[in-house]
């Protein structure tokens, strides 16, 4: 692959000679020998005084020296004591182990959960006896860290099998030990075992001579030397989350683990060369078409790896200047719809877990000088919570528990607004509209500042987006921050979700968004299945989904979604071939408790938000489908079931309106 020059090579100097910090100071995080930083709690929870919201970060973007925090505040008692008890709790028993049966079980019968849940559960053991032996240097502690590396290094792959090449190029089942597939898992432990050398460096050698010579081999010929050599992976060209994610774990590593000189620096100009094309790729609205769920490892990650650059080079690589990444920073909370829900378009949740990690978000938000997206972060820093998770990875953990201005952040929770259950209010982020032109995708609430009333979003785009469902003019409205108008969300990830078959999976197909059915035909996949003369205006999107129904003999079917004060309306109107009377039905997909009546619905929705009440004119037949929902990704947000409305227009010809209400009673 030829080499790129992007946004990052245009700003930046070379990496050469000098310019960056030795393995041991290269990253953002004291090491377990610092016990200013590292000092543990006592056991009232007390700690120094807090440092100020921007205390140790520089006005250029680049962390303080050494990483030390200058309060000197101790850690944080909650995190440390629950972290401490739950690696106690599994001291001394058999560890996690990933199986050959488990891996093959994806080559098989599609199953890849069940070995990735095994992987992230010893990826959570050794976080925790990482943060517990920096804190107590207990030889015990060191012991255990000293395991879970160990079985890193004697574990036959690093990949998921989900993305293992082994099937295809040898028709193997298990991993080819000998061509190590560099992916998202094999990029994740090699940056645990970096910043595992990194903090306890020195107590490991003193404690287990050799495990971090063990740790270096293994890191070179799984990651490093495959990334060095093998230039044609698929996340270098065909740029998605994958990319900075990789990267940034890469850079980790190859600062770390590799000696000062030219091959660390070359390791570090590909690396940079990567995260570069996702920067360019970035639109200037900062969106994601992957959707909320994904910033987290997309977008997220690619502003840890540029927060771990800065630092490493002494701020001489520092990317504040690039608007783009301002923009980035703000799209989580321009997703919000209120309380724990977010607008979840493509492969994402309605209500993802909590256990986000909010002090990444916190941190960004600081160096872009964003004070709604610092507001959104610090409304998750709940006094007497943990500051951070072990699910969160361990260098995301470490970060937590060494940002004095994450420590210092907290919030008393606001009452919820009248009428409210679900949106908090003086949720200050939520902008009355917000419209992504780059993928097309308006939201519009009743009132900015709050998640009460109706909430609008409304999307364009194409069917060949990054974690695609089929879902050009579909809409949502939440009621009070609850979705009501739903689109279901991702699933547990299977073969098929990623396979040929992707759309035939319920929830990818068009079937069952918010989006009619023509003619008996749904919409079909690809980037020419897109939306056409798009026209936003306040509050408003107007635009043409026939490009989205090849075959079905759609000549145009123009939707206006429209939220006007209290009101949301949707109108259809459409005109098709002639000469066919398959059946033509528009779509909705509601959660919660739905009665249907003679062009009418009424749906109590969920979390107690309240009741909503649709009709639409004319008056035409309706039916309805239930969804029962097994797979926990989904019925952990909506409950057993979700229904489908299916509004008949047949009737109307193949020139017709109809318009849709959305409101609450009166």
């Amino acid at each position: 692959m030829s080499s790129f020059t992007g946004p990052l090579a245009e700003l930046w100097p070379t990496v050469g000679p000098g310019l960056l910090r030795p393995p041991g100071r290269c990253l953002p995080v004291p090491p377990a020998t610092d016990r200013t930083a590292w000092t543990p709690p006592d056991p009232a929870g007390h700690r120094a005084d807090r440092a100020a919201p921007d205390a140790g970060h520089r006005s250029d973007g680049a962390a303080p020296d050494a990483g030390h925090r200058p309060d000197g505040a101790a850690l944080d008692a909650t995190t440390v004591r629950e972290l401490r008890a739950r690696a106690e709790a599994e001291l001394g028993t058999p560890w996690p182990v990933p199986l050959a049966s488990g891996y093959a079980r994806y080559f098989r019968d599609g199953d890849r959960d069940g070995y990735e849940q095994v992987v992230w559960a010893r990826h959570e053991r050794v976080a925790r006896a990482a943060v517990v032996a920096a804190v107590t240097l207990d030889e015990r502690w060191l012991d255990e860290v000293a395991d879970g590396v160990t079985l890193w290094c004697e574990q036959s792959s690093w990949c998921w099998p989900a993305h293992d090449d082994t099937f295809e190029r040898y028709g193997a089942v298990v991993p080819t030990v000998a061509e190590p597939y560099l992916d998202l898992g094999a990029g994740e432990v090699a940056a645990d075992l970096a910043w595992i050398d990194h903090l306890l460096g020195a107590p490991l050698d003193e404690r287990v001579p050799g495990v971090r010579a063990r740790i270096r081999w293994e890191v070179e010929r799984r990651v490093l030397g495959p990334f060095e050599r093998r230039r044609d992976w698929q996340w270098l060209g065909d740029v998605h989350n994958w990319n900075p994610w990789i990267h940034g774990n890469v850079l980790v590593a190859a600062l770390q683990l590799v000696d000062p000189g030219e091959r660390r620096e070359a390791l570090v100009r590909l690396a940079i060369e990567g995260i570069d094309r996702f920067v360019a790729a970035l639109p200037p609205d900062g969106a994601i078409d992957e959707g909320y769920g994904y910033w987290w490892n997309g977008a997220g990650r690619l502003l840890e790896a540029l927060d771990v650059l800065a630092y490493a080079s002494d701020g001489a690589l520092t990317a504040g200047a690039i608007p783009v990444l301002r923009e980035t920073v703000a799209f989580p909370h321009r997703m919000h719809l209120g309380g724990p829900w977010y607008v979840n378009f493509a492969d994402c949740s309605a209500r993802p877990s909590g256990d986000q990690p909010w002090q990444q978000l916190h941190r960004e938000a600081r160096r872009a000088g964003d004070p709604a997206a610092l507001a959104h972060a610090a409304a998750h820093r709940r006094p007497g919570e943990p500051v951070a998770h072990e699910s969160d990875g361990l260098g995301r953990l470490l970060r937590a528990l060494t940002d004095p201005a994450w420590l210092a952040a907290s919030t008393t929770p606001p009452a919820p607004a009248t009428g409210n259950p679900a949106g908090l209010a003086g949720e200050s982020w939520l902008a009355r509209e917000v419209w992504f032109p780059s993928t097309q995708v308006l939201i519009a609430r009743a009132t900015a500042g709050s998640a009460a009333g109706l909430t609008l979003a409304v999307k364009g785009g194409h069917n060949d987006e990054n974690h695609n469902h089929n879902d050009v003019g579909s809409f949502l409205v939440a009621l009070n921050g609850v979705p009501v108008l739903v689109d279901p969300g991702r699933p547990t990830y299977t073969a098929q979700t990623f396979g040929p078959r992707r759309y035939e999976l319920w929830m990818m197909g068009s079937s069952w968004h918010n989006v009619p059915e023509i003619r008996g035909v749904a919409q079909a996949a690809g980037r020419a299945c897109r939306a056409r003369d798009v026209v936003r205006s306040y509050r408003e999107l107007v635009l043409d989904l026939a490009d989205a129904y090849p075959g079905a003999g759609v000549r145009t079917w123009r939707r206006t979604a429209r939220l006007d004060r209290d009101t949301v309306t949707v109108t259809d109107q459409w005109e098709l071939e002639p000469g066919d009377d398959r059946p033509t039905r528009i779509h909705l997909v509601l959660a919660g408790a739905v009665r249907v009546g003679d062009g009418t619905a009424e749906v109590r929705a969920p979390d107690g938000a309240g009741l909503l009440r649709l009709s639409w004119s004319p008056p035409v037949p309706c039916a309805t489908s239930v969804r029962e929902l097994d797979d926990p990704l989904l019925s952990t947000v909506w409950g057993d079931r979700l229904t489908r409305l299916e509004i008949d227009v047949s009737g109307l010809g193949p020139i017709g309106t109809l318009d849709l209400t959305v409101k609450e009673p009166e």
